[in-house]
């Protein structure tokens, strides 16, 4: 489907002229060098079963994300067709660039054309191809707790009355490494005014049962409210279920999972500016995993990162997270602290950037926690056979370069 999908918008690049029309060039990199307080490369601290880390001083790869937009045509109906691209470049710390192997890849993770402000849609666009679509995370974990990204098309925020938006994306696969390939469709409602500054939004995802044996079909569901001048900033609050093969989601799941596993899951985020130099962001994730086959468990995870202006370019970030995963083996648990005075020229808020930062990063962690990082990841931060060996407390130092523009 994917070979199809790339031939059709090949054949719109050729069909419509783009004389008259700039490229766009944006992106998203970090690098940096690093290492462990006893002289080995960075190893990052995340605690098996957790669906993130914490990232301030705790990122163990070089990335780059470059992206070109071209709008091709303009019609005289006000809208216009265009096409976006973007690629990833990432390599592990302490591997050379292969561009392909165990510690590192390159890929062309986005292409689609864009016919966008239609007016048939009442305002809404319409897309086809590869597409980050809908992505809502919490910027300091970089955990994507509700994405419908995939491989297929999709109608984006029709119009459908007042501020109501109405958008559906059909895909057949939403992550790299998918087998087998399954038919999902999202619908989302957005434009939901529940008070001054506050709106609701409602998505539903359905994942037919693949042609494949001893699988299922599955579903997942989330409902958003979000509030405009809290402190200042921006409260979220996420509520999420899934089923079946739909437990993961943000992703489509283990297809062989019935209707008697099942995940719960609740997001808070406060992102807050509470004057000129101070601002930052807060974090709670609580998810109950259900599983018939025993492995259930609950995540808890808490952090936050404090940004203060010293100067108009030089700022001060904190950051302190903790998770806790909690199993029938026991209950693991991490707590990770990062200081990083960091020069911003761009300015002193939390996401200015671009970043030059010098980072100190400390964490520690119990007897469960290294004792399942030892069995399910041998050679992790947090495992016996790791660089801090059978100590369960570490530290990381370096410094990194991070920048996106558009």
């Amino acid at each position: 489907m994917e070979k199809a999908l790339f031939s059709i918008g090949v054949g719109v690049c050729l069909l419509f002229p783009t004389e008259g029309h700039a490229w766009n060039y944006g992106g998203y990199y970090r690098l940096g060098y690093a290492g462990s307080a006893d002289g080995h490369t960075q190893s990052c601290f995340k605690l098996p079963g957790a669906g993130s880390k914490y990232r301030l001083g705790n990122e163990c790869e070089e990335y780059f994300e470059p992206s070109l937009q071209h709008d091709l045509v303009s019609l005289d109906d006000g809208s216009t067709i265009g096409l976006f691209t973007m690629g990833q470049v990432w390599n592990e710390y302490g591997h050379k660039l292969k561009f392909s192997d165990d510690y590192g890849f390159t890929r062309l993770s986005q292409w689609y054309v864009d016919w966008s402000n239609v007016p048939a849609l009442n305002g809404g666009n319409f897309w086809i191809g590869r597409r980050w679509y809908n992505r809502n995370n919490v910027h300091i974990s970089d955990y994507w707790y509700w994405n419908q990204s995939g491989t297929g098309f999709g109608f984006d925020k029709v119009g459908i009355g007042g501020d109501l938006t109405l958008s559906y994306v059909f895909s057949r696969k939403d992550n790299q490494d998918q087998d087998p390939y399954v038919s999902r469709h999202d619908l989302t409602l957005e434009g939901i005014k529940t008070n001054p500054g506050g709106e609701l939004q409602w998505g539903v995802s359905y994942l037919q049962k693949p042609d494949s044996s001893d699988a299922h079909s599955g579903w997942s569901t989330t409902l958003q409210h979000k509030q405009k001048g809290v402190l200042g900033g921006l409260n979220t609050l996420a509520l999420q279920y899934g089923q079946a093969s739909g437990t993961n989601i943000s992703y489509t799941g283990d297809t062989t999972q019935d209707s008697s596993d099942k995940t719960w899951r609740l997001v808070e985020i406060l992102d807050w500016q509470t004057s000129p130099r101070f601002s930052g962001q807060f974090n709670v994730v609580y998810q109950r995993d259900i599983r018939s086959e025993g492995d259930s468990q609950h995540w808890l995870s808490v952090g936050a990162r404090p940004v203060y202006g010293l100067t108009r370019q030089f700022k001060l970030a904190v950051e302190v997270g903790h998770d806790r995963v909690k199993t029938s083996d026991g209950t693991r648990k991490l707590t990770k602290i990062t200081v990083a005075p960091t020069w911003s020229p761009k300015g002193p808020l939390f996401l200015d950037r671009p970043e030059v930062r010098l980072y100190y990063t400390y964490a520690f962690w119990n007897r469960e926690a290294q004792r399942a990082a030892s069995r399910l990841d041998p050679g992790s931060a947090l495992s016996d056979s790791g660089v801090f060996g059978s100590d369960r407390n570490g530290a990381n130092f370096g410094i990194q370069f991070e920048h996106w523009w558009d």
